[in-house]
């Protein structure tokens, strides 16, 4: 495709300047998400906190599932001007059916992992509007992607930052009375309202119109890379539902409202990593021949932001939860402080899933998730018993045993670049490189 022009150019490098948008996407969602949570740990107990986000962990990882790798495809196999539209309609229609139904699967299931939500199930409107903000959620994710794929992030913090948190602040208190459900509502009319936004601004700014036509859409040429980024997103989420169900049931849904709250302020800290490795895999995927030099930058970006403060956070975690009660502060604050020291941890996970992906080794970006899984759902189980920070250090393990086979991985795939690079040396014939000859020389190059 022809490199836009005018007001549309966009410089060939824009690693800092992505980074840094969608830093602020999630500074943002966060910054407004912790206001949310300081509102609602004032106005509901414990107790209905620990059932909703019960709830709202179970809406992102149905929403993440439903995207069925489509969010990484789009970043990484754009379809031609002529045909974007297209693959965009057919991805958000996908998604949403996706999600709509695996949305249904989990309520009708309830009873048998989740016998404390069950009231959800048992009541037709609460079951509707439970599928209907799976399918928010889930379409706003997507629509997430195509501006990171545009290199255009500033947009997920207009919309996921601003226009999004701002709507779940408004709502809390006008649905107080409805318990644990109102907790669920007001972040659901956090995702519809975005996505509503989403779609007027791609719209306006990238052209988007509903197209159903499926020639040149490129989905179908690229569904392996689309379902090993599905398997890794059901492997990468799994603990997010596992690990909240496991401390709501071995240690009571108030000590599942402290979890929840200490790893939304960790999520915010570990955000940093991922909003940098996302900038890495939309750089990367818009010019591979400059693989090797983006994966050294964001490295050290990343190693230079997540020191200080994973410091920051431990130190400050006991004045950051007294905003939200004295309960917090007393049972959540350990909790938290390993939170802090774990996110170096998923740090080194964070870059080396995205490098995986952007170097196309998705059989072991697969294993690599399916490690994170097993070894973070396997020690919250086993030391459940002993407390929530236990529970904070089955996370941590998890995300170190991830990056450090992924780290083995990557360096083993360097040597292999490396020998290839010299071996084809010798009978190498000027002429432009393929993107596979650049992803090669790059690799090498890191």
């Amino acid at each position: 495709m022809a490199r836009p022009k005018g007001r549309h150019a966009r410089p060939a490098d824009q690693v800092y300047r992505s980074s840094f948008f969608l830093m602020a996407s999630t500074a943002t969602i966060a910054g407004l998400g912790f206001v949310f949570w300081i509102v609602v740990a004032r106005y509901y107990s414990p107790e209905q906190v620990g059932l909703a986000t019960s709830l709202i962990s179970a809406i992102s990882l149905i929403s993440y599932l439903s995207l069925f790798g489509l969010n990484s495809t789009l970043i990484r196999f754009p379809a031609p001007t002529a045909a974007r539209n297209g693959q965009l309609t057919q991805s958000i229609a996908l998604v949403t059916t996706a999600s709509c139904l695996v949305g249904a699967v989990y309520v009708a299931g309830l009873p048998l992992y989740g016998e404390k939500l069950v009231f959800v199930r048992d009541q037709l409107p609460l079951a509707a509007a439970f599928v209907v903000i799976c399918a928010c959620a889930a379409v706003n994710q997507l629509t997430d992607s195509v501006f990171i794929g545009a290199r255009i992030p500033q947009y997920n913090a207009l919309v996921d930052g601003v226009i999004q948190g701002l709507t779940k602040l408004a709502l809390p208190v006008a649905l107080v009375g409805l318990g644990s459900v109102g907790i669920v509502g007001s972040a659901g009319g956090g995702f519809a309202v975005a996505v509503l936004a989403s779609l007027f601004l791609m719209h306006r700014r990238l052209g988007f119109r509903f197209d159903f036509r499926t020639r040149g859409t490129r989905l179908r040429e690229q569904l392996r890379f689309s379902v090993a980024s599905y398997v890794t997103s059901l492997l990468n989420l799994m603990p997010q539902l596992v690990v909240p169900l496991i401390v709501l049931h071995q240690l009571g849904a108030a000590a599942a409202g402290y979890y929840y709250v200490a790893f939304q302020i960790a999520s915010l800290l570990n955000a940093v990593s991922f909003s940098v490795g996302e900038a890495l895999f939309a750089e990367g995927s818009h010019d591979p021949s400059r693989i090797g030099v983006l994966l050294r930058r964001t490295a050290a970006i990343i190693a230079g932001l997540m020191v200080p403060a994973a410091a920051v956070v431990a130190l400050g975690s006991g004045l950051i939860l007294k905003l939200f009660g004295g309960s917090y502060a007393t049972e959540a604050r350990p909790l938290l402080m390993v939170f802090a020291v774990g996110a170096l941890a998923v740090a080194l996970s964070s870059w080396s899933n995205f490098a995986l992906k952007l170097t196309r080794q998705m059989r072991q970006l697969v294993v690599n998730n399916l490690v994170f899984a097993t070894v973070s759902i396997s020690l919250a189980f086993l030391w459940a018993p002993r407390g929530l920070v236990w529970i904070g250090w089955a996370w941590a393990a998890g995300n170190l045993a991830s990056g450090l086979v992924a780290l083995a991985a990557l360096l083993g795939h360097r040597r292999r670049s490396i020998a290839a690079v010299r071996h084809s040396e010798p009978d190498a014939e000027p002429g432009p490189e393929s993107e596979s000859g650049n992803v090669r020389t790059a690799e090498a190059q890191a």
